[in-house]
C-alpha cells in the first residue's frame, strides 16, 4: 500500500510524475482549483479585513471524495502542485480542504502536508524536489488572494451598474478594462492622426568599379536636412543636377550583434505570435503540454520544457553547461564564448524559477518531431532554438558608410556585409510590424570598394513623396509588449485578458488587429469618466508593484485591500448617482422616418446604435446607421458595413417598399420599410470576403398546403425550401431521409439543425413524435444483432458505423468517408 499521497492539477501531470515515484507513492490530480468564491454572492465581507469565503466549485466534489478517501490511506500528503502564486493557492484550498480529515501533525520532523517544487518534469527534479520538501508559502497565497479580491470587488460591484446603464450581461474586470482603454486610445490616436508630407531624394551613382548604388540625401551646409514639400525637393534636385559627387569620407568598422536571452513567459507570447502566428492562447496551451510531458516512445512520458510561467532569465548551472557541450560538438569552438553568459532579469523579476529552456537540450527538434503534432513541434523548436542561440558568440558584420559631398549636399549610403554569423546560425530574433530593420536594408545594400576624393557618376536621381503614419493597431504580440511594458497584468494572465475582452465583443480582430467595438468604446468611456483613478494605467500598474510586495512579504494583503477599497468606494457610490444612462440618450440626427415624417434619433439598443422615429411608441420604425453615420457617432466597429452592397436601390417585391438595412442576434438583413405590415426579409451572406444579398429562388414546386409556389429561403442555419406565401402559409419541406420513425412508425426520419448549427435527425411529427438522434441512421441490418439500422458516427478523420442497439457493442471503421451532409435549415 501507498505511504505518500502526490497531488498535481492535471492528468497529464500526474502521469508524467508517477512514472519517476515507486510504489510507495500514488498520484492523484485535483482538475485545477477545487475551491472559488461563491458565483452568485459578492463573497467578501469588506468590514471583517476582507474575508473571503470560499465554496467547492461545482462538479468538484467528486475529486475532493476521492482525494480524501485516497488521504486517509497514507502517511504523508505531498502538494506538487505549479510552482506560482495560482499553484500556491490551489496547493492552500486542497491543504485547507484535506486537513478536516488528515490533521497537519508532525511525524519524525516532517510535517503531514508538505509543499514540493519543481521547474520541470524530469526524474531528476522531481527526486531532488520530494529530498527538498517544504510548507506552503503563505506570501504567495496572500497574493493570490488579494488579486482574486480585488478582481471580484470591481466585478460584482461594477458590472451591475453596467447592466443597467449598457447592456445586461457584460462586465467590468480591474485589468481587462484597462487592457480595452489601450485599444480605444489608441484607435482615437488613429483616427485623430493628421498626415505629415516629408520628401526622400536617393541618388543612384557609379564609381570606377562596379555595382551601382543607392545614397541617401542627408544634410545641407552641415545641418540635417528635412524637405517637407514637392516645391523644396524641386529647389534640392536642381542643385544635385548641377553638382559633382566626391566621396568625402570612407568608414568601415565593425559592429557586434548579440543574442537575447532564454525566453520568458511574455516574451513566448510575443515571438510565437511574430513568427509561428500564434495566439497567446495556443502559445500557453501547446507550452503547457510541453511541460507537463509527452510521451517519447521507448524513453516514456518527459516535460520537454521548464516551467512556463517565468519572468526569470536565470538558467542553471547543469543546464548552460550541457549546451555549451552542444554548441561546441555541433557548431565548433569558434562559436562558444569562453564562459557562460548570464543575463540579468529584469526588476522584480523571480529568480527562484529559470528561464523557459529545453529540459534536455541533447532533445533536439528533429529527435522528438516524430513525437509532438506540428504545432508543438514549432514551438518546442523555437524554445530550443532560441536557448542554444543564448549561449553562442555574437554575429560580427563589417558596416561600412560612405559620405559623399554634393556642392553644400552630403549624401550617406551604408552597407553591411556578414563578417561571423555566432549565434545567427542558430536563431534570429523577429520584430514587430511597426518596426524597422535597418540591419536588413544594411545587408541587402551592397557597396563598391571606393576610395575618398573620388569622383562618382550620377546615374539618376530618385525623389519620392512620403507622409507620416499613425501608429498600428494593437496585435497580439503588440498588446502584449504594451501590456509588459505598462505594468498592466502579468504574463500568465495574458491569455485570459486576450480572450475575455473579444468573448465581451468589447474588441474584435480583423486581419490580426485589435478594433474596439461600439460596445467596447462606451463601456471605456463611461469606466474612465466615473473611475478615472481605479482604471488608471499608472494605478493598476502600481497595484501590480504591491501583490509583487504581497508575495515578497513586505506589504499585508490587507493592507493594499483596504487602500484600494477606500478610493473605490467613493468612486461607486457617486457612479451609482452620475453615470450617465446610454440606452436612454437619443441623438437627433436631419434623417426624416419615411412612415410618419418626423425626425429619427439615434438610440442604443442590445445590438448597438441604431435609427428609430422620436415618434416612439407611435412610431416604431427604426432602421441600421449608415456607415458614415455610424462614423460621426464615434463608432470604430464598422465591420457591419464592410463590403456591404449598395442597397438604396433595394425594394420589396411584395409591397414595393424600400428595403432597409438592419442587425439583428443572426447579423444584418434587408427587411422591408412597410414592417409590420410586410414582414418581408432578405438574407446578406459573405462570399469569397464580399457581402451580398441573397434573393429567395422560386421553384416549380407547389406548397402542399395552399397550392403557392416553393421557394428556397436563406435562414439562420443555411438554406431551406417554405411556402412563398409566409408568413399566411408556413410550411417548411423537410429534408427526409427516406427512413419511417423507428419510434411512431407514421413520420419519416429528417435531417434538421439544432440552435448551435449542429446536424441532428428526427421524427416529421415533432412535436407530436420526438424521436431524435444525433448520429445519422442508415437502413442496414446490424450483422452481429440484427438490429433493423445502424448508425454512421463522423469525426474529422473518420467515419465509425455501429449499432443502433446500445446493448450491442458491434462497429466497424469506413475507410473512405463519404460526403458530409449539407447545411440546411430555417
Amino acid at each position: 500500500m501507498a505511504k505518500s499521497l502526490v497531488i498535481v492539477e492535471s492528468p497529464a501531470k500526474a502521469k508524467t510524475i508517477n512514472k519517476y515515484l515507486g510504489r510507495d507513492y500514488v498520484v492523484k490530480a485535483s482538475m485545477g482549483h477545487i475551491r472559488d468564491l461563491p458565483r452568485k454572492k459578492l463573497g467578501v465581507d469588506v468590514d471583517e479585513e476582507f474575508a473571503p469565503t470560499y465554496e467547492v466549485i461545482p462538479g468538484k466534489e467528486k475529486v475532493i471524495r476521492e482525494l480524501k478517501a485516497a488521504a486517509e490511506k497514507v502517511e504523508t500528503i505531498y502538494v506538487a502542485t505549479d510552482p506560482d502564486r495560482e499553484g500556491e493557492a490551489i496547493g492552500f484550498h486542497i491543504a485547507e480542504t484535506l486537513s478536516g480529515k488528515k490533521k497537519s501533525t508532525k511525524k519524525n520532523g516532517a510535517p503531514r502536508i508538505q509543499r514540493v517544487l519543481f521547474n520541470e518534469i524530469t526524474k531528476k527534479a522531481i527526486l531532488e524536489a520530494f529530498q527538498h520538501a517544504g510548507e506552503i508559502d503563505q506570501h504567495l497565497v496572500d497574493a493570490q488572494q488579494a488579486r482574486r479580491v480585488l478582481d471580484r470587488l470591481v466585478g460584482y460591484q461594477v458590472s451591475p451598474l453596467l447592466w443597467d446603464k449598457v447592456r445586461r450581461g457584460i462586465s467590468a474586470g480591474r485589468v481587462q478594462t484597462v487592457a480595452v482603454r489601450l485599444i480605444v486610445e489608441r484607435e482615437r490616436e488613429i483616427k485623430a492622426f493628421a498626415p505629415q508630407e516629408y520628401w526622400t531624394i536617393d541618388a543612384n551613382l557609379s564609381a570606377h568599379v562596379p555595382p551601382l548604388f543607392d545614397a541617401r540625401l542627408t544634410k545641407f551646409g552641415g545641418q540635417k536636412l528635412e524637405i517637407s514639400n514637392q516645391e523644396q525637393a524641386d529647389i534640392a534636385l536642381a542643385a544635385l543636377q548641377q553638382s559633382d559627387f566626391l566621396v568625402e569620407e570612407v568608414t568601415t568598422k565593425e559592429k557586434k550583434r548579440y543574442p537575447v536571452p532564454s525566453f520568458i513567459t511574455s516574451k513566448l507570447q510575443q515571438e510565437a505570435s511574430r513568427k509561428l502566428r500564434f495566439t497567446v492562447k495556443k502559445t500557453m496551451m501547446l507550452a503547457q503540454r510541453l511541460y507537463e510531458g509527452v510521451d517519447l516512445g521507448e524513453e516514456g512520458t518527459v516535460g520537454l520544457i521548464t516551467y512556463m510561467r517565468t519572468d526569470s532569465t536565470r538558467v542553471s548551472a547543469e543546464a548552460l553547461a550541457e549546451c555549451r557541450e552542444l554548441i561546441a560538438s555541433t557548431f565548433g569552438p569558434s562559436y562558444l564564448p569562453e564562459n557562460a553568459i548570464h543575463y540579468r532579469s529584469k526588476k522584480g523579476a523571480q529568480d527562484a524559477h529559470e528561464a523557459i529552456r529545453p529540459t534536455a537540450v541533447v532533445r533536439t527538434p528533429e529527435s522528438v518531431q516524430p513525437f509532438l503534432d506540428p504545432d508543438a513541434f514549432k514551438l518546442y523548436k523555437l524554445i530550443w532554438q532560441r536557448f542554444v542561440a543564448s549561449q553562442m558568440n555574437p554575429a560580427l558584420f563589417d558596416q561600412t558608410t560612405i559620405d559623399i559631398a554634393a556642392g553644400k549636399y552630403l549624401l550617406r549610403a551604408t552597407g553591411s556585409v556578414v563578417k561571423f554569423n555566432g549565434f545567427l546560425a542558430v536563431y534570429d530574433e523577429s520584430k514587430d510590424d511597426d518596426e524597422k530593420d535597418e540591419e536588413k536594408e544594411e545587408l541587402e545594400h551592397t557597396l563598391p570598394p571606393v576610395t575618398r576624393g573620388e569622383k562618382l557618376a550620377l546615374k539618376e536621381l530618385k525623389p519620392e513623396q512620403h507622409f507620416t503614419e499613425p501608429p498600428p493597431r494593437f496585435n497580439e504580440a503588440t498588446l502584449v509588449k504594451a501590456l509588459e511594458e505598462k505594468g498592466i497584468g502579468r504574463p500568465s494572465t495574458y491569455a485570459t485578458i486576450i480572450n475575455t475582452i473579444q468573448e465581451r465583443e468589447y474588441v474584435v480582430k480583423n486581419t490580426g488587429r485589435f478594433y474596439p467595438t461600439e460596445l467596447g468604446n462606451i463601456t471605456n468611456d463611461l469606466l474612465v469618466e466615473n473611475f478615472d483613478d481605479i482604471f488608471d494605467i499608472q494605478y493598476t500598474a502600481h497595484m501590480e508593484e504591491e501583490l509583487d510586495e504581497i508575495e515578497d512579504g513586505k506589504l499585508a494583503w490587507t493592507d493594499a485591500l483596504r487602500e484600494f477599497y477606500t478610493k473605490f468606494k467613493k468612486d461607486l457610490t457617486l457612479a451609482k448617482k452620475h453615470m450617465r444612462n446610454v440606452k436612454r440618450q437619443e441623438t437627433p440626427t436631419e434623417e426624416v422616418c419615411e412612415k410618419c415624417g418626423k425626425m429619427m434619433v439615434i438610440k442604443w439598443g442590445r445590438h448597438g446604435s441604431f435609427l428609430a422615429c422620436s415618434g416612439y411608441p407611435e412610431c416604431k420604425n427604426t432602421r441600421e446607421l449608415s456607415k458614415e453615420m455610424a462614423a460621426n457617432n464615434g463608432s470604430s466597429d464598422l465591420s457591419v458595413h464592410e463590403g456591404m452592397p449598395d442597397v438604396s436601390e433595394e425594394v420589396c417585391e411584395n409591397c414595393g417598399r424600400p428595403m432597409v438595412l438592419k442587425r439583428g442576434r443572426f447579423g444584418t438583413f434587408l427587411a422591408c420599410s412597410g414592417y409590420p405590415e410586410c414582414r418581408t426579409t432578405k438574407k446578406i451572406v459573405t462570399h469569397q470576403g464580399a457581402k451580398k444579398i441573397v434573393a429567395d429562388v422560386v421553384l416549380d414546386e407547389k406548397c402542399p398546403q395552399c397550392g403557392n409556389a416553393l421557394v428556397i429561403r436563406h435562414g439562420r442555419y443555411g438554406e431551406f425550401t417554405a411556402c412563398s406565401n409566409y408568413p399566411k402559409c408556413k410550411y417548411v419541406k423537410l429534408k427526409t431521409i427516406g427512413m419511417s420513425c423507428p419510434e411512431c412508425g407514421v413520420g419519416e426520419l429528417a435531417e434538421r439543425k439544432s440552435r448551435f448549427g449542429k446536424v441532428f435527425y428526427g421524427c416529421s411529427r415533432y412535436p407530436d413524435c420526438k424521436f431524435t438522434l444525433w448520429d445519422k441512421p442508415l437502413l442496414e441490418p446490424c450483422p452481429q444483432c440484427g438490429a433493423k439500422y445502424i448508425l454512421e458516427h463522423r469525426t474529422k478523420k473518420h467515419v465509425v458505423h455501429r449499432c443502433s442497439v446500445e446493448s450491442c457493442h458491434w462497429k466497424e471503421k469506413v475507410e473512405e468517408a463519404p460526403e458530409a451532409p449539407e447545411a440546411v435549415g430555417a
